[in-house]
């Protein structure tokens, strides 16, 4: 055994650590805390390193509507059926503008001057590969390249990806723009917690395999919304990410390629104005980046 006076030294010798680092944590979380208060919106943040040593949770359980961080679930099932071989990224699917609500199988069309692409609506009659409505459905958000997919995966297939994946605060119902869905109060949900864990298992390649989710992470980073998590860090940080937003929601859920990675889910319910719940999101964003840049 080591003499008394060798273990009191360590120990002193600790002492700095032992005083500074509980600190850390509640420190960054009073920052939060103090830019939520501030907004008066209804805010849940999740935040964990890569590595497992930092982490902070906010309304992490909070039940969300989903808006389109769900097309990130729909993304991995897509590859997950690649990977299994039931179909190729590369196969072509007709493009037609008619979908069922889940409600009662009436029809329903996708509106152009609601979606964030319109690209799309002129293909119309012809065919895109798999990829491509995948590419669409993530960089430009498009709903129409979404509903395309979730009818070709079925979202039955989506649900058990995302149980699989330990997800359950994910839940994938339907598409987009179901009107008879969204005034029975059938929507897409989603939790911070939700999201932190696909995103967590798609940047340490446990969600389909590691090519597949390499490729999956660089169609997150070629997001063209820019505004919210990314704002919030230095330029040429990357960030793979996937926004949502619809009347009063705003969310944006993302890996931060910093000198320490991390994942970063920030949702935000009750600000009508995008460009103040944008500007709210990347506050967070930017004090995430500095408190893991500095170990604060």
């Amino acid at each position: 055994m080591l003499p008394l006076r060798l273990v009191m030294l360590g120990m002193l010798g600790m002492l700095p650590m032992l005083l500074t680092a509980p600190a850390q944590a509640p420190a960054l979380e009073a920052r939060v805390r103090e830019a939520i208060a501030a907004s008066g919106a209804d805010v849940a943040v999740a935040y964990r390193t890569l590595d497992g040593r930092d982490a902070l949770l906010l309304g992490a359980d909070t039940v969300f509507h989903a808006a389109s961080t769900m097309k990130i679930p729909v993304m991995i099932e897509l590859f997950n059926q690649a990977g299994q071989r039931t179909l190729s990224l590369d196969d072509p699917l007709p493009i037609r503008n008619a979908f069922r609500s889940i409600v009662d199988g009436s029809p329903y069309t996708l509106s152009e001057g609601d979606d964030s692409d319109r690209e799309i609506y002129a293909k119309v009659g012809g065919t895109m590969t798999l990829a491509q409505l995948s590419e669409a459905m993530i960089t430009v958000s498009s709903n129409f390249a979404t509903n395309l997919l979730i009818e070709k995966l079925g979202v039955d297939n989506v649900r058990r990806t995302v149980t699989r994946l330990g997800a359950e605060g994910m839940q994938v119902l339907r598409g987009v723009e179901d009107g008879k869905a969204f005034e029975k109060g059938l929507n897409n949900s989603t939790t911070a917690r939700g999201l932190l864990t696909l995103l967590e298992k798609l940047a340490h390649g446990q969600a389909v395999s590691a090519s597949a989710d390499a490729a999956m992470i660089e169609m997150l980073k070629r997001q063209t919304f820019n505004d919210a998590i990314p704002a919030g860090v230095p330029a040429g940080v990357a960030v793979a990410h996937k926004t949502g937003n619809i009347t009063r929601i705003h969310h944006d859920a993302a890996v931060v390629y910093g000198n320490r990675p991390y994942v970063l889910v920030v949702l935000v319910r009750g600000i009508e104005d995008k460009k103040q719940s944008a500007a709210l999101i990347a506050a967070i964003s930017r004090l995430i980046y500095e408190a893991t840049a500095s170990g604060r």
